[in-house]
Protein backbone atom coordinates (compact mmCIF):
# COMPACT_ATOMS: atom_id res chain seq x y z
CA UNK A 1 0.00 0.00 0.00
CA UNK A 2 1.31 3.43 -1.01
CA UNK A 3 3.07 5.00 1.88
CA UNK A 4 1.11 8.40 2.95
CA UNK A 5 -1.58 9.72 5.24
CA UNK A 6 -4.16 11.09 2.29
CA UNK A 7 -7.77 10.65 3.97
CA UNK A 8 -10.56 9.56 1.40
CA UNK A 9 -12.56 13.33 0.72
CA UNK A 10 -16.37 13.40 1.65
CA UNK A 11 -17.99 12.01 -1.70
CA UNK A 12 -15.79 9.25 -2.19
CA UNK A 13 -15.78 5.29 -2.16
CA UNK A 14 -14.46 4.68 1.25
CA UNK A 15 -10.94 2.48 0.74
CA UNK A 16 -11.45 -1.46 0.77
CA UNK A 17 -9.89 -3.82 3.03
CA UNK A 18 -9.73 -6.90 4.71
CA UNK A 19 -9.23 -6.91 8.14
CA UNK A 20 -8.61 -8.99 11.53
CA UNK A 21 -11.11 -7.68 14.41
CA UNK A 22 -12.11 -8.50 17.76
CA UNK A 23 -15.40 -10.34 15.92
CA UNK A 24 -13.19 -12.57 13.39
CA UNK A 25 -11.83 -11.46 10.09
CA UNK A 26 -13.51 -8.80 8.07
CA UNK A 27 -14.04 -7.71 4.47
CA UNK A 28 -14.86 -3.99 4.09
CA UNK A 29 -17.58 -2.62 2.68
CA UNK A 30 -18.93 -5.85 1.21
CA UNK A 31 -19.60 -7.19 4.86
CA UNK A 32 -21.26 -3.86 5.68
CA UNK A 33 -23.64 -3.64 2.42
CA UNK A 34 -26.97 -2.04 2.71
CA UNK A 35 -25.51 -0.55 6.47
CA UNK A 36 -24.44 2.65 7.00
CA UNK A 37 -21.08 2.46 9.31
CA UNK A 38 -19.70 4.60 11.97
CA UNK A 39 -15.96 4.07 11.36
CA UNK A 40 -13.72 5.29 14.52
CA UNK A 41 -10.25 5.16 15.69
CA UNK A 42 -8.82 5.65 19.03
CA UNK A 43 -4.89 6.03 19.58
CA UNK A 44 -4.43 2.70 21.90
CA UNK A 45 -5.64 0.42 24.11
CA UNK A 46 -6.32 0.68 27.54
CA UNK A 47 -6.11 4.58 27.57
CA UNK A 48 -8.42 6.46 29.53
CA UNK A 49 -10.17 8.95 26.48
CA UNK A 50 -10.92 5.63 24.57
CA UNK A 51 -12.32 3.84 27.47
CA UNK A 52 -15.14 6.36 28.05
CA UNK A 53 -15.71 6.44 24.24
CA UNK A 54 -15.91 2.61 23.82
CA UNK A 55 -18.38 2.26 26.63
CA UNK A 56 -20.51 5.01 25.39
CA UNK A 57 -20.27 3.19 21.71
CA UNK A 58 -21.19 -0.15 23.10
CA UNK A 59 -24.23 1.49 25.17
CA UNK A 60 -25.79 3.63 22.24
CA UNK A 61 -25.12 0.80 20.08
CA UNK A 62 -28.98 -0.31 20.34
CA UNK A 63 -29.49 3.14 18.91
CA UNK A 64 -27.43 3.20 16.03
CA UNK A 65 -28.59 -0.25 15.16
CA UNK A 66 -32.65 1.19 14.70
CA UNK A 67 -30.57 4.00 12.71
CA UNK A 68 -29.59 0.91 10.11
CA UNK A 69 -25.93 1.59 11.17
CA UNK A 70 -23.39 -0.16 12.40
CA UNK A 71 -19.87 0.40 14.20
CA UNK A 72 -16.49 -0.38 13.48
CA UNK A 73 -13.59 0.42 15.52
CA UNK A 74 -9.78 0.48 15.09
CA UNK A 75 -6.52 1.35 16.96
CA UNK A 76 -2.86 0.35 16.04
CA UNK A 77 -2.68 -2.96 18.68
CA UNK A 78 -3.28 -6.59 18.41
CA UNK A 79 -6.24 -8.22 18.55
CA UNK A 80 -5.44 -10.01 21.73
CA UNK A 81 -4.97 -6.30 22.96
CA UNK A 82 -8.50 -5.32 22.58
CA UNK A 83 -9.72 -8.71 23.85
CA UNK A 84 -7.79 -8.36 27.34
CA UNK A 85 -9.00 -4.43 27.45
CA UNK A 86 -12.44 -5.08 26.40
CA UNK A 87 -12.56 -7.84 29.09
CA UNK A 88 -11.41 -5.21 31.33
CA UNK A 89 -14.08 -2.80 30.53
CA UNK A 90 -16.58 -5.39 31.16
CA UNK A 91 -15.55 -6.68 34.04
CA UNK A 92 -13.42 -3.25 36.34
CA UNK A 93 -15.08 0.00 34.92
CA UNK A 94 -17.98 1.87 35.81
CA UNK A 95 -18.37 5.16 34.58
CA UNK A 96 -21.79 7.33 34.20
CA UNK A 97 -23.68 4.37 35.67
CA UNK A 98 -22.25 2.34 32.69
CA UNK A 99 -21.25 -1.23 34.53
CA UNK A 100 -20.66 -4.18 32.56
CA UNK A 101 -20.43 -3.21 29.51
CA UNK A 102 -19.87 -5.21 26.86
CA UNK A 103 -18.26 -4.18 23.41
CA UNK A 104 -19.80 -6.34 20.48
CA UNK A 105 -19.05 -4.38 17.39
CA UNK A 106 -15.70 -5.21 15.94
CA UNK A 107 -12.85 -3.96 16.61
CA UNK A 108 -9.85 -3.49 13.59
CA UNK A 109 -6.33 -4.65 15.10
CA UNK A 110 -4.07 -2.96 12.52
CA UNK A 111 -0.71 -3.92 13.36
CA UNK A 112 0.48 -2.77 9.93
CA UNK A 113 -0.62 0.06 10.23
CA UNK A 114 -2.35 -0.26 6.71
CA UNK A 115 -5.90 1.15 7.33
CA UNK A 116 -4.84 3.89 9.48
CA UNK A 117 -2.78 4.88 5.71
CA UNK A 118 -5.56 4.06 4.00
CA UNK A 119 -7.56 6.61 5.90
CA UNK A 120 -5.42 9.15 6.49
CA UNK A 121 -5.78 8.27 10.28
CA UNK A 122 -1.56 8.62 10.91
CA UNK A 123 -0.53 12.49 10.96
CA UNK A 124 3.21 12.50 11.68
CA UNK A 125 2.99 15.63 13.24
CA UNK A 126 0.86 14.22 16.45
CA UNK A 127 1.90 10.73 16.30
CA UNK A 128 3.61 7.69 14.37
CA UNK A 129 2.51 5.31 15.62
CA UNK A 130 -0.94 5.95 16.60
CA UNK A 131 -4.13 6.65 15.08
CA UNK A 132 -5.86 9.87 15.92
CA UNK A 133 -9.23 10.17 17.07
CA UNK A 134 -11.27 9.96 13.80
CA UNK A 135 -14.59 9.38 12.72
CA UNK A 136 -15.94 8.65 9.40
CA UNK A 137 -19.65 8.21 8.18
CA UNK A 138 -20.26 5.74 5.34
CA UNK A 139 -23.18 5.32 3.91
CA UNK A 140 -24.70 1.98 2.47
CA UNK A 141 -23.13 2.62 -0.77
CA UNK A 142 -19.68 2.47 1.11
CA UNK A 143 -19.27 6.38 0.35
CA UNK A 144 -17.94 8.78 2.60
CA UNK A 145 -20.63 11.12 3.71
CA UNK A 146 -18.49 12.44 6.76
CA UNK A 147 -15.62 13.22 8.40
CA UNK A 148 -14.52 14.34 12.20
CA UNK A 149 -11.08 14.92 13.65
CA UNK A 150 -10.86 15.49 17.07
CA UNK A 151 -6.97 15.33 19.07
CA UNK A 152 -5.75 12.44 21.12
CA UNK A 153 -6.86 14.46 24.89
CA UNK A 154 -10.41 14.93 24.17
CA UNK A 155 -13.46 12.48 23.51
CA UNK A 156 -16.01 12.62 21.14
CA UNK A 157 -19.46 13.41 21.13
CA UNK A 158 -21.50 10.31 20.32
CA UNK A 159 -24.97 12.40 20.72
CA UNK A 160 -23.44 14.45 18.23
CA UNK A 161 -22.76 11.87 15.35
CA UNK A 162 -25.49 10.21 16.10
CA UNK A 163 -27.30 12.91 15.91
CA UNK A 164 -25.42 13.99 12.29
CA UNK A 165 -26.31 10.20 10.67
CA UNK A 166 -30.07 11.06 11.67
CA UNK A 167 -29.79 14.23 9.81
CA UNK A 168 -28.01 13.43 6.58
CA UNK A 169 -30.77 10.55 6.65
CA UNK A 170 -33.53 12.62 6.71
CA UNK A 171 -31.72 14.90 4.07
CA UNK A 172 -31.43 12.05 1.32
CA UNK A 173 -34.97 10.68 2.34
CA UNK A 174 -36.29 13.97 1.66
CA UNK A 175 -34.15 16.40 -0.44
CA UNK A 176 -33.98 18.99 2.38
CA UNK A 177 -31.17 20.41 4.88
CA UNK A 178 -30.85 21.14 8.29
CA UNK A 179 -30.22 24.09 10.24
CA UNK A 180 -27.93 25.07 12.39
CA UNK A 181 -27.89 23.26 16.04
CA UNK A 182 -30.79 20.98 14.67
CA UNK A 183 -32.24 18.23 16.27
CA UNK A 184 -34.38 15.61 15.48
CA UNK A 185 -38.14 17.23 15.18
CA UNK A 186 -36.87 20.67 14.54
CA UNK A 187 -37.45 22.32 11.03
CA UNK A 188 -35.78 21.63 8.03
CA UNK A 189 -34.67 23.94 5.23
CA UNK A 190 -35.92 24.03 1.93
CA UNK A 191 -34.00 24.12 -0.89
CA UNK A 192 -33.13 27.87 -1.94
CA UNK A 193 -34.26 28.83 -5.71
CA UNK A 194 -32.53 27.90 -8.71
CA UNK A 195 -33.33 31.14 -10.74
CA UNK A 196 -34.65 34.84 -10.30
CA UNK A 197 -37.77 33.88 -11.82
CA UNK A 198 -38.12 30.31 -8.83
CA UNK A 199 -37.47 33.01 -6.26
CA UNK A 200 -39.74 35.54 -7.07
CA UNK A 201 -42.91 32.74 -7.84
CA UNK A 202 -41.66 31.42 -3.92
CA UNK A 203 -42.53 34.50 -2.03
CA UNK A 204 -45.38 35.16 -4.47
CA UNK A 205 -47.45 31.77 -3.74
CA UNK A 206 -46.27 30.61 -0.54
CA UNK A 207 -46.94 27.06 0.73
CA UNK A 208 -49.30 27.01 3.75
CA UNK A 209 -46.67 24.79 5.26
CA UNK A 210 -43.42 26.60 4.12
CA UNK A 211 -41.83 29.51 6.06
CA UNK A 212 -39.75 32.11 4.51
CA UNK A 213 -37.74 34.63 6.00
CA UNK A 214 -36.65 35.74 2.81
CA UNK A 215 -36.45 34.38 -0.65
CA UNK A 216 -33.38 32.48 0.12
CA UNK A 217 -34.14 30.68 3.10
CA UNK A 218 -37.60 28.96 3.87
CA UNK A 219 -38.33 26.60 6.36
CA UNK A 220 -40.86 23.77 6.81
CA UNK A 221 -41.68 21.11 9.44
CA UNK A 222 -39.46 18.52 9.96
CA UNK A 223 -41.18 15.24 7.83
CA UNK A 224 -41.92 11.55 9.86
Amino acid sequence: MEENTKLPLIGEKAPSFQAETTQGLINFPDDFKGSWVVFFSHPADFTPVCTTEFMTFASMQPEFEKLNCKLLGLSIDSTYSHIAWLRTIKEKIEYRNMKGVEVTFPVISDLTMEVSKAFGMLQPAASNTQAVRAVFIIDPEAVVRAILYYPLSNGRNMEEIKRLLIAMQLSDKHGVATPADWQPGDEVIVPPPGSCGAAKDRMEERAEDVRCLDWFICLKKCPK
